[in-house]
């Protein structure tokens, strides 16, 4: 079922909070030491089957190289834009995406907007709002007016976490038109080496302690999610795929809890069951 298999990959990513804390590492070399290290085992992979010769021609990388870049804006934007604001503005502003997948899809790749999907999303959006507490993004809004336009931490926050939503969707309509033309597992090996080469000014050598980790992330979170993700979504429509990853603050919240003893509020559970309802709503859509 490909929409078991997307689920899967976001639960793999979910945990990637846990390494992250773990690490105590700047973002860019957790990205790029664990991308690094996931392009040998898939380039095993290619080379020992046929994938070989699925190798797309050279003027087809262009295409590649640009997922990689919507990739690489949209995870930098996203964590910068928890530097700068609260987490529910970050997040809430971010999961702007799946409205702009809804209506991308259906300008540029036919897709129908149906009255489940439209529910699904309401659904979850409440469902995260009530998990992290509210947002205060309307003060933020209601301060230009009163107090005047000014740059503030806040703004920036909320622009940033706006932009990463956009990223993100355009991703998804990206990764949907393109996986039908390469085969997935040839173009996350060539993405990701996009991405090591994009990130490599930015990085020095890490101690050996932290290898391990990374090795670790580099087989689940930079080879098995991505190859599961895009089988999953070249054969599900792109605003379900996007309504799924709301179940990835869920996976992150069970993960705090066993590995880092963190126990959330009554809110989290009530916000956190509307976003599995709002994943089963998508799953089940199939079978009508």
């Amino acid at each position: 079922m490909p929409s078991l298999l997307i689920v899967i990959a976001i639960l793999i990513w979910s945990s990637l909070g846990v390494f992250v804390r773990v690490l105590d590492l700047e973002v860019q070399y957790i990205l790029f030491y664990s991308t690094l290290f996931s392009l040998p085992i898939q380039g095993v992979i290619i080379l020992s089957s046929e994938l070989k010769y699925k190798v797309p021609p050279l003027r087809d990388f262009l295409f590649i190289v640009l997922l990689s870049i919507c990739l690489l804006l949209n995870t930098f934007t996203f964590l910068f834009a928890y530097k700068k604001t609260t987490i529910a503005n970050a997040v809430l502003t971010h999961y702007i995406a799946p409205v702009l997948v809804a209506f991308l899809g259906a300008m540029f790749l036919g897709e129908k907007v149906t009255f489940r999907v439209v529910a699904a999303i309401v659904i979850a959006t409440v469902g995260l709002w009530i998990m992290l507490g509210g947002a205060t993004i309307g003060e933020c809004i209601r301060g230009v007016f009163v107090e005047g336009f000014s740059i503030t931490d806040d703004l920036i926050g909320i622009t940033s976490g706006l932009a990463s939503g956009l990223f993100y969707a355009v991703l998804i309509i990206l990764i949907r038109v393109f996986a039908q033309k390469f085969n997935p597992y040839v173009l996350v090996f060539f993405q990701n080496m996009f991405v090591v080469l994009f990130l490599l000014p930015f990085v020095s050598l890490v101690t050996m302690e932290k290898i391990l980790i990374l090795l670790i992330m580099g087989i689940f979170h930079s080879t098995l999610a991505p190859y599961l993700y895009y089988f999953g979504l070249s054969r599900v429509q792109a605003q379900r795929a996007a309504i799924l990853g709301y179940l990835e603050p869920v996976g992150a919240i069970i993960f705090s809890m066993l590995f880092l003893a963190e126990i959330p509020g009554l809110r989290s559970y009530i916000g956190g069951l509307l976003v599995l309802l709002s994943g089963y709503i998508t799953l089940t859509e199939n079978r009508k």
